[in-house]
Formats: structure tokens, C-alpha cells, sequence
């Protein structure tokens, strides 16, 4: 992953592209597989859409705390 304010506002992207790791979660979340991401992306590698969910996970790990807000049903 690689961050420069320069390429999409300074979000981490995967190296080499200006694919985002917010992008590859929200696909994940909507239900998408890897394998479909990677045929939306074929110059992706499975690789590197697992390197995404380490780093996710790595800034999840920080000490800051996201309070989690409910919305109604």
C-alpha cells in the first residue's frame, strides 16, 4: 500500500494503481468475492486485495476508538 497526497486525496492505494483499499472494503462488504474484484480489476492480484485487508486491519489495530453509531431499522 502506498499513500501520496497526490493520488486520490492521500487514501492508501494498492502500489501501481489508484485503486483504494476503501474501495476493495466496500466492494467486500457489498458481497463481492475476490475472484469478482479481480475480474473488475484483472491487473489486481489476489495478493494484493489480501495485502488490503492486512493493512485495514493493521489501522484498525491504532489507538484511536470509532464509536459505532445504530440507525434505525
Amino acid at each position: 500500500m502506498v499513500s501520496n497526497p497526490k493520488v486520490m486525496m492521500g487514501k492508501p492505494v494498492i502500489t501501481g494503481t489508484r485503486i483504494t483499499v476503501e474501495l476493495i472494503l466496500e466492494k467486500l462488504a457489498a458481497g463481492e468475492t475476490i475472484e469478482q474484484i479481480l475480474e473488475a480489476h484483472p491487473h489486481l492480484t489476489r495478493e494484493a486485495v489480501l495485502a488490503a485487508l492486512a493493512f485495514a486491519k493493521e489501522a484498525l489495530r491504532a489507538d484511536v476508538v470509532y464509536p459505532l453509531v445504530e440507525t434505525p431499522a
